[in-house]
């Protein structure tokens, strides 16, 4: 699975990559996030719920950062176990590219294999799964950025961004086949 993509972020790029470094902001922008700790230099572990279609389960899993270039870019190992639900593990190019005072452009580029039950379900199922968790976590972050930096509070206020149709079918989609498969229609 290869994901790619850009967010703007409503802060500097200084700040930006503070806030990417900080574990508690993380952890509160994932999605089903139980614990985020520092366990070793630039290595952390993470505790998280994940559903993706009709299974769903607890991972445990690192994260290892390398290759830092404070505040432009760095490069993240990952690797997670879900026990029977299955495994996953990858990489990800992140780049922060300042396009003013208070903006800056995130890149990322995420290569990913899954193996297990996950795998089972379909690289479509699991591309879409994993689309939704990265829209989920910047609609968080950005919010948490906002709420961090009291960002732009005196020019306009911020509204919350509205989900595309195309993300709105997804969710709906997503929570369907979940109730389809685990027989709660």
């Amino acid at each position: 699975m290869n994901l790619t993509g850009q967010e703007s972020l409503p802060v500097s790029q200084a700040q930006a990559w503070e806030a990417l470094n900080d574990a508690d902001l993380l952890k509160a922008s994932i999605n089903g996030c139980e614990s985020l700790s520092l366990i070793g230099e630039q290595e952390y572990e993470a505790l998280m719920t994940v559903a993706i279609g009709p299974v769903k389960a607890k991972f445990k899993g690192k994260l290892k950062l390398s290759d830092l270039q404070p505040p432009h870019s760095y490069s993240l190992a990952f690797e997670g176990n879900g026990g029977a639900a299955g495994h996953g593990k990858g990489t990800a190019q992140v780049r922060l590219e300042s396009q003013g005072p208070a903006l800056t452009l995130l890149h990322y580029e995420v290569q990913a294999s899954v193996g297990g039950k996950i795998a089972q379900i379909g690289s479509r199922l699991v591309d879409m799964a994993a689309q939704k968790m990265a829209g989920d976590f910047f609609a968080a972050f950005n919010t948490a950025l906002q709420a961090r930096y009291v960002v732009a509070a005196a020019v306009a206020p911020v509204e919350a961004p509205q989900k595309s149709r195309w993300q709105r079918l997804l969710d709906w989609y997503l929570g369907w086949l979940g109730r389809v498969f685990t027989g709660k229609i």
